[in-house]
C-alpha cells in the first residue's frame, strides 16, 4: 500500500528484527514476488528497497479478470461497441446511486472521503486518502479490475465520473496517477471549489 520501503520499515510494521525482514524478503524474491532497487539519499551507503513484482500483485484478488476480458471482448464483439457502453454507463449509474446512499449524511469533505475509502477497501482497491497542500489524494493501491480496465477504457472514465458525483458538486476531482498508464496506483486530487 505504500510503494517500495526498505526492510527496516517492512521490520517494524511486521514486529520482527530488520534482519528477520530482510530473510523473507530474499526468499520472496527467490521466488519472485518482490524485487529490490538501491535509492541512493544524500552521503553514505544506497537504500535498498523492497517492492512487489508483478508476481507478487498477481496474489491479490483479480475478479476473475479472464472471464471477465473474454465476457468484454464478446459484448463488443457480438453486440457491438455501443451495447458495451450501455453496460458500462448501466453499471457506473448502480455504483454512483450506491455510493451517495453510503455518503449520504456526511457533515464535510473529509467524511465523504471516508466513507468512500472503506467502501473501494471493501471492494479490493486498497483505498486511502490524505490532506496534500493543493486539497485531498484520494489513492487506490490496487485494482481488483484492472484488466477489465485495460480492455476496455470505460471503466476508467465511469469512475472518475462516479467519484466527481458522489463527493459533491463543490468539488473537483482529477486523476493524477494512473495504473493503466505505468503509475503503481490509482491517485486522484481532490479539490473544494472556491
Amino acid at each position: 500500500m505504500r510503494g517500495p520501503q526498505p526492510a527496516s520499515v517492512l521490520a517494524k510494521e511486521l514486529g520482527m528484527t530488520s534482519e528477520g525482514a530482510r530473510l523473507q524478503l530474499v526468499k520472496l524474491q527467490d521466488e519472485g514476488l518482490v524485487q529490490s532497487a538501491a535509492a541512493a539519499k544524500g552521503v553514505g551507503r544506497p537504500t535498498v528497497l523492497y517492492e512487489l513484482t508483478a508476481a507478487g500483485n498477481a496474489r491479490f484478488p483479480n475478479t476473475h479478470a479472464e472471464l471477465t476480458v473474454q465476457l468484454l471482448q464478446g459484448i463488443a464483439g457480438v453486440l457491438g461497441p455501443e451495447a458495451l457502453d450501455a453496460l458500462i454507463a448501466n453499471r457506473e449509474q448502480w455504483t454512483t446511486r450506491r455510493y451517495a446512499e453510503a455518503l449520504q449524511g456526511a457533515p464535510d469533505l473529509e467524511e465523504r472521503l471516508t466513507r468512500l475509502a472503506q467502501i473501494r477497501s471493501a471492494e479490493g482497491y486498497m483505498a486511502e486518502w490524505q490532506t496534500t497542500d493543493a486539497g485531498y489524494l484520494f489513492v487506490e493501491n490496487h485494482c481488483p479490475i484492472c484488466a477489465a480496465a485495460q480492455t476496455c477504457q470505460g471503466f476508467c472514465r465511469a469512475e472518475l465520473t462516479t467519484f466527481s458525483q458522489v463527493l459533491g458538486e463543490q468539488t473537483q476531482v482529477e486523476r493524477t496517477s494512473h495504473i493503466l498508464a505505468g503509475a503503481r496506483r490509482c491517485a486522484y486530487l481532490v479539490t473544494e471549489k472556491i
